[in-house]
């Protein structure tokens, strides 16, 4: 009797082994490992979450994906490109994720996309805005979300050149998304305006500016007009040192990423005035789907939605929509699914309900606030 329980612990102890050595989507979940700047980007990645959780449950409620269940390991990178590697590796080898997404900071996106191409597993870059990720240092195993700095530059360089302003300021976070976005303005804006002139460039560190100094060196150069591509917490500072200063006074702002809540809602009472920026305008898109998505976030969380929030749930329903169209979660045939995948979200901003997935994404209109 006590021979025959130690085989049968024997036999369970070995069955046990054997379904954990499974993929996870062979045992009737599919297991996403999800990478982004938790700490570094709180006011981001909270909204970023929340969308994320919404669309999970809303598929996991209808039944999921090819029968299984979605579930999501979520990783801190910490702003840093080695930790995101050490975590992805983490996620591949040891939770057996069966495909990657996430990133919001351009080099920690660069850096995940490299370690995708050497591992051979799928990843969705959600929001790095880098061109470099699915071009210069792009590869098939990456494909990206959102639109890329060269697009979202060219979004405001027509409401720029409108301003007819010849001397222009460049301040940006010395780092990839901000040193590509600064070159593509200032490359777009010298082909539609040849008489342009860039009389300074300001890159302070990223989460490090000192506003004084930046605000004081802007001014000093006598701009016309200025461009700017920084945000977060370095955002919240210029802006509030620059309205002391009086340096927008009289001076035409062009400014990425600004009209997003995430970064209009630190500065309440300092919000710039009259700057043109690309955003999201949530309370003004008038599209059903857009609608219903409001409504289905507030009754959730009792909050309003940020743009972080629409990536997070987008980054989902396209994971859905390409394991679908897949048929599986074998790499291979997730790259060949997500040539051209077109999937329809709730939350899209566009008129037509639709987002499109290629390596190559749409431009983002530009609004003056």
């Amino acid at each position: 009797m006590n021979q025959f329980r130690r085989i049968s612990a024997a036999l369970a102890a070995a069955a046990t082994l054997c379904l954990s050595s499974l993929p996870s989507s062979a045992q009737g979940v599919i297991k996403i490992g999800e990478l982004n700047s938790y700490k570094a980007l709180p006011q981001l990645m909270g909204p970023y979450k929340q969308g994320w959780a919404m669309a999970q449950d809303e598929i996991n409620a209808a039944g999921g994906v090819l029968g299984k269940k979605l579930e999501t390991v979520f990783r801190d990178d910490n702003g840093n490109a080695g930790d995101a590697v050490r975590a992805a590796e983490e996620l591949v080898a040891r939770e057996d994720v069966d495909l990657l997404a996430g990133t919001t900071l351009s080099h920690v996106g660069l850096a995940i996309a490299d370690f995708a191409r050497h591992r051979k597993i799928f990843f969705l870059a959600s929001g790095p805005l880098s061109d470099k990720v699915v071009w210069e240092n792009g590869n098939r195993y990456t494909y990206r979300l959102r639109s890329g700095t060269y697009a979202l530059a060219a979004s405001v360089v027509g409401e720029a050149v409108k301003l007819r302003k010849k001397r222009w300021a460049l301040v940006y976070p010395n780092y990839e998304y901000g040193q590509a976005a600064a070159a593509a303005f200032k490359e777009q804006m010298k082909k539609a305006q040849p008489d342009v002139e860039f009389v300074t460039e300001q890159a302070p560190p990223f989460g490090k500016i000192d506003a004084g100094a930046v605000t004081q060196a802007i001014g000093d150069a006598k701009p016309d007009a200025i461009f700017s591509v920084l945000f977060g917490s370095d955002l919240t500072k210029f802006a509030r040192e620059g309205k002391t200063r009086g340096l927008f006074e009289g001076r035409e702002v062009v400014s990425l990423l600004t009209g997003e809540p995430e970064y209009l809602d630190p500065l309440k009472g300092d919000s710039p005035d009259n700057w043109i920026v690309t955003g999201y305008p949530y309370a003004s898109i008038e599209t059903p789907e857009h609608k219903a998505f409001i409504q289905a976030y507030q009754k959730k969380y009792n909050d309003y939605p940020r743009l972080n929030s629409v990536v997070g749930y987008a980054t989902v329903k396209a994971i859905a929509a390409g394991i679908q169209k897949a048929g599986s979660t074998d790499p291979e045939k997730l790259v060949a699914a997500f040539k051209g995948l077109s999937f329809s979200t709730r939350s899209a901003t566009q008129r037509s309900g639709r987002w499109t997935i290629s390596r190559r994404s749409a431009s983002t209109s530009a609004a003056r606030r």
